[in-house]
This record gives C-alpha cells, sequence and structure tokens, in this order.
C-alpha cells in the first residue's frame, strides 16, 4: 500500500515536472506567454548569444540598441559594465583640444550702437557726481542745462571722458571724478593739521573714517574757529590758496571800543604790518552792547594771523574770531565741530572762483 502510494505520488510528481515546459511557454489558457523583463534576450548582430549582447557593445544596454532595457551592474550572472581606462579618457580629452585649439576666438556682438566708442555715457557720470537718477540727469540734458566742453548737449547717450572733459550743469563746473569735499566748522584749540606730533586735537581727528586721504584747505590759528575746507582735489586745493586768484574770507570778529569812524577806512587803506601792508576788502559794524563790538572783515589775503594782526595795528585786540566763509561757502548754521559733505552746486562756484 505504501509503495503504491508512493508510485501515486512520484508519478504525480513526473506529471508536474513534464507540465512544467508547457508553463513557461503557455499562459492561462494555453495562449504563449509574454517573457518577463529578466528573462528576455535580445539579438544584436553577429556574435550575439541567447545568454547576451556581443560583447564590447557595452553592458548598461542589454540589446545595444537604443531604448533598450539598461542593466545594472550587479545584474546578470555576476557581470558588470567595463570601466572606461584612464588611457581612453587621456586620449579622448586630446582629441578634443584638438579639435578646438586651431579657431579662432568668438567675437561678441555690440549690444548697442555706438560700443565701441571710449567714455561713459553722460547720464551716468552726472549721477555719479550726485545730480539724482540717471533719469533725472536724462531731464538736465533734455532741460538744455548741461554742457560738455563749452558746448551744450541736447542728444541723450553722449559719452564723456571724465578724466579729459569739461562738464558743466547751469553753468558749474562738475566734479566727474572720485572727489571729495567738506567743510568743517573748526573749534576753537584745533590745530590746523591732519597729525600731530604732540598729540593735540587736529583736523584728522574729524576725518579718521573716511576711506580717502583728505587734506585741509588754507589754515586757521588754533584758536580761531569757522569754516575750514578738507577735500583730495589737489589742484583745487592749491588755486583757492593762491593770492593769483583772490578768493574772499570773511571773519566776525569781537573787540572792545569805543571805536572810531575811520576805523574801516583804516583796514581798507592798508595797515603797515612787520612783513608789508594788509588790505581789507571790506568792513562793518554787525552789533554794538555797550563797549562791546562785532565786526566783520573780509579780505582776499591769507597771511598768518592776519586779522589778528590788523587789528591789533589799529588798537584793537582781538578777543575771540570766527570765519564764516570761505569764497562762496558759509557758515550758516552749521555746530562747532561738524562736519558736512559739500553740495555739487557749492562744489561747482568753488571751481568757478578759480576758473576751473
Amino acid at each position: 500500500m505504501r509503495s503504491s502510494g508512493s508510485d501515486r505520488n512520484s508519478g504525480r510528481g513526473n506529471h508536474r515536472g513534464a507540465g512544467d515546459n508547457r508553463d513557461e511557454r503557455q499562459g492561462q489558457g494555453g495562449r504563449p506567454r509574454k517573457p518577463r523583463p529578466e528573462e528576455r534576450r535580445y539579438d544584436v548582430g553577429p556574435g550575439a548569444t541567447k545568454d547576451g549582447p556581443k560583447a564590447g557593445r557595452g553592458g548598461a544596454a542589454r540589446g545595444g540598441a537604443k531604448g533598450g532595457p539598461k542593466q545594472s551592474q550587479s545584474a546578470g550572472r555576476g557581470r558588470t559594465a567595463p570601466a572606461r581606462s584612464r588611457e581612453y579618457e587621456t586620449r579622448t580629452e586630446e582629441r578634443n583640444r584638438e579639435r578646438y585649439a586651431g579657431k579662432k576666438d568668438v567675437k561678441l556682438p555690440k549690444t548697442f550702437p555706438g560700443a565701441e566708442q571710449e567714455g561713459e555715457r553722460l547720464q551716468k557720470v552726472l549721477a555719479r557726481a550726485g545730480y539724482g537718477s540717471r533719469r533725472a540727469c536724462e531731464e538736465l540734458i533734455e532741460q538744455a542745462r548741461v554742457e560738455i566742453n563749452g558746448e551744450i548737449v541736447l542728444e541723450q547717450g553722449r559719452r564723456v571722458d571724465p578724466e579729459k572733459d569739461e562738464v558743466k550743469v547751469d553753468g558749474l563746473t562738475v566734479a566727474t571724478q572720485s572727489y571729495q569735499f567738506f567743510s568743517l566748522n573748526k573749534p576753537a584749540g584745533v590745530v590746523s593739521t591732519m597729525e600731530d606730533p604732540d598729540g593735540r586735537q587736529c583736523l584728522g581727528d574729524y576725518v579718521t573714517n573716511r576711506e580717502t586721504r583728505l587734506f585741509h584747505v588754507g589754515r586757521l590759528d588754533t584758536e580761531t574757529e569757522g569754516v575750514i575746507l578738507l577735500t583730495n582735489h589737489g589742484e583745487l586745493a592749491h588755486r583757492l590758496t593762491h593770492p593769483k586768484y583772490g578768493v574772499k574770507k570773511t571773519y566776525l570778529a569781537h573787540i572792545v571800543g569805543p571805536i572810531p569812524r575811520d576805523l574801516g577806512k583804516r583796514l581798507k587803506d592798508g595797515i603797515q604790518l612787520e612783513d608789508g601792508y594788509a588790505r581789507a576788502d571790506h568792513f562793518r559794524v554787525v552789533e554794538q552792547t555797550g563797549k562791546n563790538y562785532l565786526v566783520e572783515v573780509t579780505l582776499h589775503e591769507g597771511r598768518k594771523h592776519i586779522v589778528r594782526r590788523m587789528l591789533a595795528e589799529a588798537g584793537f585786540p582781538v578777543d575771540k574770531l570766527v570765519r564764516v566763509s570761505f569764497g562762496p561757502i558759509t557758515l550758516g548754521d552749521q555746530k562747532s565741530g561738524w562736519l558736512r559733505r559739500l553740495s555739487n552746486t557749492e562744489v561747482g562756484m568753488l571751481m568757478k572762483e578759480v576758473d576751473l
């Protein structure tokens, strides 16, 4: 009984084994079954076998045909895709270099008419000089308020050389380069130098945070207060202090009277000093309180202590002296010790004073 049962089981197993081939070839209903992806084989020409594509076509593309299923390095019968050698990569790189070595540099197309011209656009130069946005500078040009080398400019996009061309707005020269101009209300007791070896307070203490090195235009006595200019424009500074251009400075002096009526005439006619005559361009009494007088003296000379020496020689020593203007630059309500940047108009007026 047991052996017959074993035979039946064995026969049943043999029957199943015989049907395995049919199951692989047929699906349900006896129809041919599509092979699974991992079972597919692609014939790729001479040398191809049922086990895979022809060697040398690359293991990543199973059939070597574009779009064929890719095989990972770990797939298949333990095979991996052949890696390119360093020698192969080196040769490829050398061929690419030889291919493009003889080609000339490609010239980029010009992006706007006149791109080959030198210089900068006028509105850009004006905007950098502080005359507003580029659109605002274009409006200045449209209003015929800008001139280059004496010629009024009406067209937009005009190009200028900031180093050579003279640009003016409303008749005043524009500082087209990277110049800086400041006015300092110097307090009493500050030395008119940018550095002081003795450690005294000096002008340089007020501009220590400036990137550009500035220098002072002229000097003021240590005890004299008021306007002193600071800039990095050497030519302008030189002309402002040169006697040839006669830039006027105005001072307010406190003296004790009474003063004679002809004091102003004496100062204008000239006061004899140890280094020659000194003459005032203008004199007037600003205020009187009892014997205390506040007088205004204007002159274009720049000799040392000249105002103090003139009034002392006339018999009226100065108690306090303040310079309230240097050419067109006035002190106004600027507080003692305050530094302010000059406006474009003020810079233009300074340059006009000395024919720049």
